[in-house]
């Protein structure tokens, strides 16, 4: 039974109960926003070691991690590096997006060491391990979310909204389609003259998720790749899709994640969250960054991040992050660590916003130490303890002050004045 199904069933599961301890709010809440739809608990069966969450509307905002091996750079090694980094930052959840090496033996590896909800782009697999398109079916594509699913994998990004009817609506793209499985699906399509299997064969899919409970994420295979593209044709196209897609879920008690654009002017965020919720009905929106510049280069976790804040002010529930890295290189454990930071600001940030009960709280506190000037209750509040540690150990300030006022500082001088009167 999945964790819709109970909730439809009325039953409060235990992982309805941990998340909803996390939340600070009552389990009968979990179980009504389940049934409803517009909350997710990424739980697959198999995933023995899993601390469970939720996501959606009236819980706090989460953030995904991505990390992953290429071709060029496929150390296990490393990639266990960037989830402990990715745990200890924070993330919520983690997503495996490796096309390099051996992905069984490091999907393995990490989903062992992972308590978050682990996820996965099982297309990436049939991607990595043909040798032309000509001799991938779409049985393959099927199988692929199968063996996934079997090895415990909570959450899988499958592109099933790209569909032969939208090809057409990509001419005019200033960059085309930048998902690789979104690519990897057109490019199919094209060859083999046939439907989107993952699309087709959605009933399938369905069955899958609901045996071993994985929540679906309808990938945004079409989305856009840089401002000029942004709510164009095909992006709106796919997303009417996912409407369609996530109402099927639904009635199979199978829960659904609807994933969203990538690059968005500031100007725009609010209309394509608003039109997520209309097709979509209010599952939750995963949304990457989104980015509101195409020029941050080196920095596109800002960029990610203000996108991000913004999004999620205005319905995102789930933000995948953006490193500096992104749009350059693989990115290493300390672009891994801005990611989530980053992100994880945003988040914070429409919490409050949004109203999330003791998000401002948390603020409040660290107002309230500053004003005492008490410097080690400020490091262990911030959002990044180590590097707030870091830069007032080298500043070597004094213990009444820091190094940027020193005896300037505003609030000892207010003190003053205000003792005096």
């Amino acid at each position: 039974m999945t964790q819709r199904q109970a909730a439809l069933a009325g039953q409060i599961t235990p992982a309805m109960e941990a998340a909803a301890q996390k939340e600070g709010c009552a389990a009968e809440f979990m179980r009504a926003g389940l049934a409803q739809g517009s909350l997710v608990i990424p739980a697959n069966q198999e995933h023995h070691n899993l601390d469970p969450i939720a996501i959606g509307t009236g819980v706090r905002v989460k953030v995904n991690a991505n990390i992953g091996t290429s071709p060029p750079d496929a150390s296990l090694e490393k990639e266990q590096r960037k989830l402990a980094a990715a745990i200890r930052c924070g993330a919520h959840t983690v997503m495996d997006l490796s096309t390099g090496g051996d992905l069984d033996q490091i999907r393995t590896a990490l989903l062992a060491q992972c308590p978050l909800p682990f996820g996965t782009v099982p297309i990436y697999q049939v991607m990595t391990e043909a040798d032309s398109l000509e001799e991938v079916s779409g049985e393959q594509i099927i199988e692929a979310v199968r063996l996934q699913a079997r090895q415990g994998v909570d959450f899988v990004t499958v592109h099933c909204g790209v569909t032969r009817r939208a090809l057409p609506l990509l001419k005019r793209r200033v960059t085309g389609v930048v998902s690789r499985g979104g690519a990897f699906l057109v490019a199919w399509m094209r060859r083999h003259r046939q439907e989107n299997p993952l699309y087709e064969h959605y009933d399938e899919l369905l069955n899958i998720a609901r045996q071993y409970d994985v929540t679906l994420s309808l990938g945004d295979g079409l989305r856009p790749g840089c401002l000029a593209d942004a709510t164009d044709r095909a992006q709106l196209h796919e997303l009417k899709i996912q409407g369609e897609l996530t109402r099927r879920a639904w009635a199979q008690g199978v829960q659904v994640i609807v994933e969203g654009p990538g690059h968005l002017p500031m100007s725009v965020i609010k209309k394509n969250m608003r039109l997520q919720q209309k097709y979509c009905q209010g599952a939750p929106f995963y949304v990457l960054g989104p980015l509101v510049t195409d020029v941050a280069a080196g920095y596109d976790h800002i960029a990610g991040a203000i996108g991000g804040a913004l999004a999620a002010s205005w319905g995102a529930s789930f933000l995948c992050y953006v490193t500096p890295a992104e749009h350059l290189k693989l990115p290493e454990v300390e672009d891994v660590v801005d990611g989530v930071i980053a992100s994880r600001i945003a988040a914070h940030a429409a919490d409050i916003a949004n109203g999330i009960p003791g998000a401002a709280d948390w603020d409040l506190k660290m107002s309230q130490a500053r004003r005492a000037l008490d410097w080690q209750t400020q490091i262990d509040l911030a959002i990044d303890p180590d590097k707030a540690r870091r830069y007032r150990e080298i500043s070597q300030a004094q213990e009444d002050q820091c190094t940027m006022c020193g005896r300037f500082c505003a609030m000892k001088i207010f003190d003053e004045r205000f003792d005096e009167r």
